[in-house]
């Protein structure tokens, strides 16, 4: 009995040991949960009434210290702490308002945000083996009243598969061109030409960077002067640029670089345009259309025949909406358009679609462009015609027929200036714009009318309903003010256009609405 009792004795006393010396933290612990519940009780005398505890509170103080000390170890149960969400970053510090030695007080500016981006590329192209063009936007105040400048660097790649950079780099003085003619709003386009004098970059890879600069101290950096932007604006891998095509044949002898589309427009318009110019300009032409917002569904239909058969691309450029230009920044996307496909067009076309080039009987698109091509641009006198004017015998039958096929009285109206329209030789232009480019390295020809010249249906593209509003029966009008007289020069065409398309891609828009 008694050797039992001073084993059991010894038994306790073993257990505590371990406890007492293997779980160090609960002593700890306990320890500090003791100090804690002396303090509550002991600061009951010093709160106020609305403070005090109540002996529950004490009880249930003590009930956890019970509960810890009957756990397990600390060790055997601690979990990951929580993960901590990133702090923002600290709020710049505000320049104070400073009186100086003289008596004087300096005051202190502090800028917030950021009124328009200094830069905004659409794209960067290769203009040559040394040459590049990079099209964006750039902040319209900042180019009235401010003097940003640019500088190019090319980086380029070490001649192996390892595509590591090489130490030796080149650079240059970017030379911007803003070809919107002061039309822009918030941003204005930019065109900047890089340009490496007796450096010919020849393409085994390589980065284009662009510095901009809205400094007017002539330097790059953070000077106070102004800050700069390092664009990365053109990675080219090991062969990925194919060199012949500086000199080669281009793809397409006639290339169509459309302005924004924006809008309800209509598909019946759209469906009689893009037949008609890919009749006239042939199987060796291609379309480049830019939505803006106007290629809707029912206008998409349109499309995907021509799309399908390789005659037109369609690029959404809506996402330019964000950025305030000239009419959803017409100037920026055919300043892309033309860089994009500089080298891949002999003639480059630019008008819209509520516009049909015409050329006489008895030549075709390519005899007129043969005789005019000492000449890197020409411009394209206006036929405007009236839309809303039919004839008479047409009555009943006009929604059956084509927009250009019943609209059919042309504006005479004397001593005002019209629009004009325009192609250029692409190799031979630097940035161009809607009606014309001011940037050609060579002649242009104004005179023109006699070899091709394009109807303007002005107001019709946009309304999808059924333009024939009054029906007349006379050769010569006047209607609101102005002069009209019959002309069915593109009447005549409309037979022809129609089995064209049926030949091409078949029936499937015969039942197309306005």
């Amino acid at each position: 009995m008694g050797g039992n009792k001073e084993g059991g004795d010894n038994q306790k006393k073993m257990f505590v040991g371990v406890v007492w010396n293997c779980a160090a933290e609960i002593k700890i612990l306990l320890t500090a949960l003791f100090f804690l519940c002396l303090t509550i009780t002991l600061l009951q005398y010093f709160l106020p009434s609305r403070f005090s505890l109540s002996p529950s509170d004490l009880r249930l103080c003590v009930s956890s210290v019970t509960k810890l000390s009957n756990s397990e170890p600390p060790s055997l149960v601690l979990s990951p702490p929580p993960l901590k969400s990133p702090s923002p970053p600290p709020p710049p510090s505000l320049q104070q308002d400073e009186t100086l030695g003289n008596g004087v007080i300096k005051r202190a500016f502090n800028p917030f945000g950021s009124a328009a981006y200094n830069f905004i590329q659409m794209g960067s192209y290769r203009g040559g083996l040394n040459s590049f063009a990079i099209i964006g936007l750039s902040s319209k105040p900042l180019h009235v009243y401010g003097k940003p400048h640019y500088q190019c660097e090319w980086v380029p790649l070490s001649n192996n598969q390892s595509d590591e950079t090489v130490s030796t780099t080149i650079t240059t003085t970017g030379y911007k061109i803003l070809p919107d003619w002061g039309y822009g709003r918030v941003y204005t386009v930019v065109v900047v030409n890089c340009t490496f004098k007796d450096n010919p970059i020849i393409p085994i890879g390589g980065s284009l960077i662009l510095y901009a600069s809205t400094g007017a101290g002539g330097g790059f950096g953070d000077d106070g002067g102004g800050y700069t932007d390092r664009i990365e604006s053109l990675i080219e891998k090991h062969d990925s640029f194919n060199v012949s095509v500086f000199d080669s044949p281009p793809k397409y002898d006639y290339l169509y670089c459309g302005s924004s589309l924006y809008g309800n427009l209509s598909p019946q318009r759209v469906r009689e345009w893009i037949a008609y110019h890919v009749k006239l300009f042939g199987e060796k032409s291609h379309f480049v259309i830019h939505d803006a917002g106007g290629i809707h569904e029912d206008v998409l239909q349109v499309l995907l025949p021509w799309i399908e058969k390789g005659y037109v691309t369609l690029q959404d450029i809506r996402e330019q909406e964000r950025f305030d230009g000239y009419y959803h920044n017409q100037f920026l996307v055919v300043n892309d358009c033309l860089h994009r496909y500089r080298f891949m067009s002999k003639w480059m076309f630019f008008f819209d679609v509520d516009e049909f080039i015409y050329v006489p009987p008895k030549n075709t698109i390519g005899s007129v462009l043969e005789s005019l091509r000492d000449y890197s641009q020409f411009t394209i006198e206006q036929m405007p015609m009236v839309n809303k004017l039919c004839l008479t015998d047409d009555l009943g039958k006009a929604p059956r027929k084509w927009g250009f096929e019943k609209l059919v009285y042309r504006d005479v109206k004397r001593g005002i200036r019209r629009d004009r329209k325009y192609a250029i030789q692409p190799r031979n232009v630097f940035a161009t714009g809607v009606h014309m480019s001011q940037n050609v390295g060579g002649r242009t020809l104004h005179k023109t009318e006699r070899r091709i010249k394009y109807f303007h249906y002005h107001g019709t593209i946009a309304e999808r309903r059924e333009p024939c509003r009054n029906y007349i029966n006379s050769t010569e009008l006047n209607f609101e003010g102005a002069p009209y007289v019959l002309d069915m020069t593109m009447r005549k065409a409309a037979a022809s256009v129609k089995k064209f398309e049926l030949k091409t891609i078949g029936d499937g828009l015969q039942r197309t609405r306005q």
